[in-house]
Order: structure tokens, then sequence, then C-alpha cells
């Protein structure tokens, strides 16, 4: 009889494209599938939303211009009820869906015409920075590597093992990269972080991304923790140098 494999099996790593242009889900599920992906292609916004919600991926691209429900409209009735990381894809020069984009909740953008090998690299990257990555395949389910520690300063508290963050005790949902940049603002209180710092720890890799992407991510972010306290102003701006965390 055969001997079974004890080496811990591969972690399905799922991703979902949803565009209307036949020809680029075709090609981009090719290419994330030689990569170990698996894919689950949808054409319009309006069929990919029940899908996301009832089984969600790992991940989500998505077209902003689509027939029936674009990709703004989804991302912003997917926002109600979840937080799955999302890159969008973009026209080439229409700067203005990136920001309205990113400060709907996107974790990132890609311009189109895009580069495959790109778009692997960035969905690599924000699939390492919520533990879906190739180190799922070394490790076994008991593994006894310790989770980082929770975060307090002031009324905040983050807990990074299971990606929770309360203010005054009252839950704020953000995306992997609100996350990351509160929590490198937060672990030092009032020191002045810029933006290239910001963008290196929330976009590590050697994954480049503009100013103005932090700025939206910022804005977002602070909208969300003055849904639970309209006085909320522990993230301040320091015009022309950054950002810092104030936990007074």
């Amino acid at each position: 009889m055969a001997e079974s494999d004890p080496r811990p099996r591969r972690r399905e790593r799922v991703i979902a494209l949803v565009d209307d242009d036949r020809n680029i889900l075709t090609t981009v599920s090719i290419a994330l599938q030689a990569e170990g992906f698996t894919t689950r292609i949808y054409t319009d916004g309006e069929s990919a939303l029940k899908a996301l919600l009832d089984n969600p991926p790992d991940l989500g691209v998505f077209d902003i211009k689509m027939p029936r429900m674009d990709g703004m409209e989804l991302l912003r009735q997917l926002r109600r009820h979840s937080e799955l990381p999302v890159i969008f894809l973009t026209s080439k020069d229409d700067e203005q869906d990136e920001e309205a984009g990113l400060e709907l909740g996107a974790d990132d953008y890609i311009a189109k015409p895009f580069s495959l090998r790109l778009l692997v690299a960035r969905i690599r990257a924000i699939l390492r920075r919520i533990g879906v990555d190739e180190a799922d395949d070394e490790l076994p389910n008991d593994s006894d590597e310790k989770p980082g520690p929770v975060l307090e300063r002031g009324r905040l508290l983050m807990d990074p093992a299971r990606h929770l963050v309360t203010w005054d005790g009252k839950p704020v949902s953000l995306t992997v990269t609100e996350f990351l940049l509160l929590e490198a603002l937060a672990a030092r209180p009032g020191v002045i972080k810029s933006r290239n710092q910001l963008m290196d720890a929330a976009y590590p890799d050697d994954v480049f991304v503009d100013d103005r992407t932090v700025d939206s991510h910022i804005k977002r972010m602070r909208s969300k923790f003055r849904s639970v306290d309209p006085g909320f102003a522990a993230i301040d701006t320091l015009y022309g140098a950054g950002y810092s965390f104030n936990d007074g």
C-alpha cells in the first residue's frame, strides 16, 4: 500500500476576476492558474456580487468600466458586508477612477494596459499581508507560530492576529492596506511618518505606488473612525511632511 504524503497540503488561493472583456478574463485567468492560483471569473458586477458574498475568494480583481453594475458600484455594495482585498483595473489616464476607487476601499489599482507580471506581484504582495502566502505551504496546521501582539494606544486597540480594530470598544472595519497604515502610525505615537515610510509599511516587496494613494487611504480611514466617533482626530496631517498618530 502506498504511503501517504507527509508534506502539508498546499493552501488553495482563490482569485475572483470581474471584467466584461472575455479576452482579458481568459488571459489573466490562464496566467494566474500558471502561478498556482485558482480563479473564478464573472463578466459583470451583478453576477459577481452574490457569489463574492456567498463564497468569498481570497482577493478580487475588478475592472471599473462594465455594463449593468460597474466596478465602483460593485465595490461600494461589497464594502457594506465585506473587507475582501480588491485590486482595481483602471483606464491608463483616468486618475479620478484611481482616487475614487481607493476612497471606496480598494487596496490597490493597476492601469490598463497592464503587465501580467505586475498584476501577479501585486496579488502576491496583498496575500502576504493577510497571511495567505507561500509560507502557508511550509507550516502544518498545528504550527506554534505566535501572532503579533495586540497594540493598544489610548482609545485604540489593534489585534493583528484577528485583523480587529476597535475605538472606544466599538469595531472599525478596515481594509488590509488601511490596517497596515494605521499600525505603522500607531506603533510610534507622535512620530511623523512620511508618505514614503507609510508606503513601505503597506506596500512591501518593491511594489510602487504614488503619494495620493496613501492620502486616499488615510481619508477613508478617518471617515470610518468618524462614523463611530464624530470627534475622531487621532490622525494628524503635517503638510509637506506626512502623518502622525496622537493617542492623547
